[in-house]
């Protein structure tokens, strides 16, 4: 399918692993330009790198997105590069358990600044670009848990529940300027942050099998495949929707 992304700039946050990166990859498989916030330079630089070498144009740029000064160098140096920015996808994140009775005010803290604060900075430096011309589109990456409740979570849950917020606030005050704002809530997924995850509380981490069964697919998700979706509510395809939140998860909000 042509997605009419070919030229098209996307600046793809937490862009180095996981999710991010297989949205970078298909962004550029599908014509587009891409440059990857991530903190982690090794591994930001290898998976440009790897695009690169597959005839892709996409560059590393270091910031962590919880930082205004770093996200608006960040998009300075984008636009210099690749001249402007057409699509944001705000996909950085980071994950705590803790039930109410056992979260830290240092989790509360960390969990807002990226989870929440990343999307509004990068929301708000991507929109200076984009309305000089009257166009673009964020598709910001939520969760199944900010649509339903899942236990021992609390802050992660509240951080995204206020991501598919964003999402509609944003997308009513930029549509004057042509700008659509859309939302994927991705189910559990194969990625480097629910391995680590599973890792840190491998004393009570649930089977596989069991995070399966609890969805209409029994399986979880693979990064790719949230990818597509995050491309697709990207492309002209779909230039109708803004406010739009898609859930991706194998059937666990049903």
């Amino acid at each position: 399918m042509d997605l009419r992304l070919k030229d098209r700039v996307a600046i793809v946050t937490g862009g180095s692993s996981g999710i991010g990166a297989a949205t970078s990859r298909l962004f550029v498989q599908e014509g587009a330009k891409v440059a990857i916030f991530a903190r982690d330079r090794e591994r930001g630089e290898r998976i440009a790198g790897e695009i690169s070498d597959l005839g892709g144009e996409c560059v590393f740029l270091r910031v962590d997105v919880s930082l205004e000064d770093q996200v608006r160098e960040g998009f300075k140096v984008a636009v210099e590069k690749f001249g402007r920015v057409d699509i944001l996808v705000n996909n950085a994140g980071i994950y705590e358990k803790g039930d109410i009775f056992s979260f830290t005010e240092k989790d509360f803290q960390e969990l807002v600044d990226v989870n929440i604060k990343g999307v509004l900075l990068c929301t708000k430096y991507a929109v200076e670009d984009m309305r000089k011309r009257s166009s673009g589109v964020i598709v910001n990456v939520s969760s199944e848990a900010g649509i339903v409740g899942i236990q021992n979570q609390v802050i992660y849950n509240l951080t995204k529940s206020a991501v598919i917020a964003i999402t509609k606030s944003c997308a009513l005050d930029l549509a004057p300027y042509g700008i659509r704002v859309n939302c994927v809530c991705p189910g559990t997924t194969h990625t480097p942050l629910v391995d680590k995850a599973r890792e840190k509380y491998k004393d009570a981490k649930p089977p596989i099998k069991i995070l399966s069964r609890v969805r209409a697919l029994d399986r979880w998700g693979m990064p790719e495949e949230i990818a597509s979706a995050i491309v697709f509510l990207s492309s002209d395809i779909v230039s109708y929707a803004t406010g739009t939140i898609l859930s991706v998860d194998g059937g666990y909000t049903i």
